[in-house]
């Protein structure tokens, strides 16, 4: 409910307290006069936030691959968008999940890294250490993109092990900080 009426005076500055800031669209605030009588009044505010964000410059399919081309900065009210992409380097060389229209602001959750590993593929396990690099011939069980954990077949001795994806066709040991040997 939204008072018409003014705050009566106070005869000292007004404490301001912001009870609910969750959602821009709905804030609550309370405002008091410390001094006797005193008065308390609540306050409901509704924000309007915009930003410069990532928005596309075309439509998309889902599964494309974004890059500098596809994606534009504009202005947009995003107080109810609370992944927006506010850096187009955020999105590049992501995939969509699903068709975009030109024009849409890009959300985190509608983007995914891309899939570079699938199950099947032949890949090179490769082990760096102290500028000693051990390689050797294994089989993705699982699929998976940059830095996702997938199962590995050694071809040599047919043992299963986990390996992270550090790129096309190349997985690295668990122990290893991803991208460390590149």
């Amino acid at each position: 409910m939204v008072s018409a009426r003014p705050a009566p005076s106070c005869s000292a500055p007004v404490e301001v307290e912001a009870v609910d800031t969750r959602q821009f669209a709905r804030m609550r605030f309370v405002a008091r006069c410390p001094v006797a009588p005193g008065w308390r009044h609540d306050f409901v505010v509704r924000a309007r936030v915009s930003a410069q964000v990532a928005v596309t410059a075309m439509p998309l399919r889902a599964g494309e691959v974004l890059t500098d081309e596809h994606i534009t900065l504009e202005r947009r009210d995003v107080t109810l968008i609370g992944d927006a992409i506010g850096a187009p380097d955020a999105a590049v060389g992501q995939t969509s999940r699903r068709n975009l229209r030109s024009g849409e602001v890009l959300r985190a959750n509608q983007l995914a890294a891309p899939i570079v590993v699938k199950r099947g593929d032949q890949v090179l396990m490769v082990a760096r250490h102290e500028g000693i690099e051990v390689s050797m011939a294994g089989e993705a069980l699982d699929a998976g993109a940059r830095g996702a954990v997938v199962r590995v077949r050694n071809a040599a001795s047919g043992q299963v092990v986990r390996m992270r994806v550090a790129d096309a066709g190349t997985v690295e040991p668990l122990d290893m900080p991803a991208g460390a040997g590149r």
